[in-house]
């Protein structure tokens, strides 16, 4: 008979301090998270105002300086600084060429896609009543097909001219007619819509609150507030 040998026991972690090595681990990586986030927050800001700066001059062709609006007490009037803050809905931008002369507004909008929401920046001249430009800030359409939105140069090109009054209209492509129509993009007939659709929200919400044409608030003194210019950092 082969006699018999113990193993020596070993002591296995008990559930408690599992517990707490996953509790301690999971806050270990929550506070190199916030840290990474903080430290990289004045980066991202910083980039999203300067793409939406560029934005502000692609979709308003001739404007050279610009200044935040906000809708605030009844009307409309610069933001500044120090100035409490506004609703994003009731904020966007006006244009103006190198005398200061107002040429339009940048109006934020957003809604949703196909995917996911869409926010875009369109360019509006009130006297006109036209969209001149229409650039995406954001979107997760599908790759090949939704992205096209923003890809395709001829779709983009629809709002270099349209008329937004009383309301633009998706058609389907091949057969624009009218000008308040643009010609929809063959497999992206959703996404496409979801563009239209966004700019006439913009345009709803903000009919009755811009100021007549020639009452736009101005530029204010160059030497009192700098107004943000093209190619400025």
């Amino acid at each position: 008979m082969n006699p018999q040998v113990e193993l020596p026991v070993t002591n296995e972690p008990g559930s408690a301090r599992l517990a707490l090595s996953v509790a301690l681990a999971g806050l270990i990586s929550g506070i190199a998270i916030i840290g990474i986030y903080e430290a990289t927050l004045p980066t991202i800001t910083a980039n999203k105002a300067r793409l939406l700066r560029e934005a502000v001059f692609k979709v308003l062709p001739g404007v050279s300086r610009m200044q935040q609006l906000g809708f605030v007490d009844g009307s409309l009037k610069p933001m500044g600084e120090d100035d409490e803050a506004v609703d994003e809905d009731l904020t966007l931008y006006g244009g103006y060429d190198t005398d200061g002369r107002f040429i339009g507004y940048a109006i934020p909008s957003d809604g949703p896609g196909f995917q996911d929401t869409i926010s875009l920046l369109y360019g509006y001249l009130p006297g006109k009543g036209r969209v001149v430009g229409m650039e995406i800030l954001d979107s997760r359409e599908t790759p090949g097909l939704g992205d096209k939105i923003y890809k395709d140069a001829v779709f983009v090109a629809n709002f270099s001219n349209l008329v937004a009054d009383p309301e633009i209209v998706t058609v389907k492509k091949g057969t624009r007619s009218a000008p308040n129509e643009v010609d929809a993009i063959t497999g992206a007939t959703i996404s496409s819509k979801a563009v239209v659709r966004i700019i006439n929200e913009g345009q709803a919400r903000w009919r009755d609150k811009l100021p007549a044409p020639g009452q736009e608030p101005p530029l204010p003194d160059p030497a009192e507030t700098p107004a943000a210019t093209a190619g400025s950092d």
